[in-house]
Protein backbone atom coordinates (compact mmCIF):
# COMPACT_ATOMS: atom_id res chain seq x y z
CA UNK A 1 0.00 0.00 0.00
CA UNK A 2 0.90 3.91 -1.13
CA UNK A 3 1.72 5.27 2.26
CA UNK A 4 0.83 9.49 2.43
CA UNK A 5 3.76 11.77 3.13
CA UNK A 6 3.43 12.53 7.27
CA UNK A 7 3.13 16.01 5.85
CA UNK A 8 0.32 15.73 3.82
CA UNK A 9 -1.44 13.93 6.10
CA UNK A 10 -1.63 16.78 8.78
CA UNK A 11 -2.54 18.52 6.33
CA UNK A 12 -5.54 16.83 5.12
CA UNK A 13 -6.29 16.22 9.30
CA UNK A 14 -5.81 19.71 10.14
CA UNK A 15 -8.38 21.14 7.75
CA UNK A 16 -10.80 18.42 8.18
CA UNK A 17 -10.72 19.30 12.54
CA UNK A 18 -11.10 22.51 11.55
CA UNK A 19 -14.26 22.04 9.51
CA UNK A 20 -15.30 19.80 12.00
CA UNK A 21 -14.82 22.62 14.79
CA UNK A 22 -16.87 25.11 12.72
CA UNK A 23 -19.91 22.39 12.80
CA UNK A 24 -19.11 22.45 8.83
CA UNK A 25 -21.64 19.92 8.20
CA UNK A 26 -24.12 21.88 8.92
CA UNK A 27 -22.93 24.78 6.28
CA UNK A 28 -23.30 25.59 2.68
CA UNK A 29 -23.83 22.60 -0.04
CA UNK A 30 -20.21 23.68 -0.99
CA UNK A 31 -18.55 23.31 2.51
CA UNK A 32 -20.04 20.05 3.21
CA UNK A 33 -18.42 18.54 -0.23
CA UNK A 34 -15.61 19.97 0.80
CA UNK A 35 -15.86 17.81 3.87
CA UNK A 36 -16.94 14.78 2.27
CA UNK A 37 -14.09 15.43 0.07
CA UNK A 38 -11.47 15.10 2.41
CA UNK A 39 -12.94 12.26 4.78
CA UNK A 40 -12.67 10.36 1.34
CA UNK A 41 -9.46 11.42 0.72
CA UNK A 42 -7.82 10.47 4.34
CA UNK A 43 -9.32 6.97 4.15
CA UNK A 44 -7.73 6.38 0.58
CA UNK A 45 -4.42 8.00 2.23
CA UNK A 46 -4.97 5.35 5.13
CA UNK A 47 -6.35 2.47 3.85
CA UNK A 48 -9.24 2.88 5.76
CA UNK A 49 -13.10 2.42 5.21
CA UNK A 50 -14.42 5.63 7.88
CA UNK A 51 -13.05 8.95 8.45
CA UNK A 52 -12.97 8.35 12.08
CA UNK A 53 -10.80 5.37 11.65
CA UNK A 54 -8.61 7.10 9.21
CA UNK A 55 -8.25 10.22 11.55
CA UNK A 56 -6.80 7.87 13.98
CA UNK A 57 -4.56 5.79 11.26
CA UNK A 58 -3.36 9.76 10.65
CA UNK A 59 -2.17 10.63 13.92
CA UNK A 60 -0.45 7.30 14.45
CA UNK A 61 1.39 8.42 11.43
CA UNK A 62 2.73 11.99 12.21
CA UNK A 63 5.69 12.87 13.62
CA UNK A 64 5.91 12.40 17.25
CA UNK A 65 3.19 9.61 17.40
CA UNK A 66 4.02 6.93 19.57
CA UNK A 67 4.58 3.64 17.78
CA UNK A 68 3.89 1.59 20.96
CA UNK A 69 0.38 3.34 21.50
CA UNK A 70 -1.57 0.71 22.05
CA UNK A 71 -4.93 2.92 23.43
CA UNK A 72 -6.64 1.27 20.31
CA UNK A 73 -6.54 -2.19 21.93
CA UNK A 74 -9.50 -3.17 23.85
CA UNK A 75 -8.15 -4.75 27.15
CA UNK A 76 -8.45 -8.50 28.36
CA UNK A 77 -10.17 -9.05 31.47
Amino acid sequence: MLMAHPAVLNNLVEQYETLQLLHAEAGTEEVRDRMDELARTLCVATGTADVDTALVAARHRLPGARPEDDSLLTATP
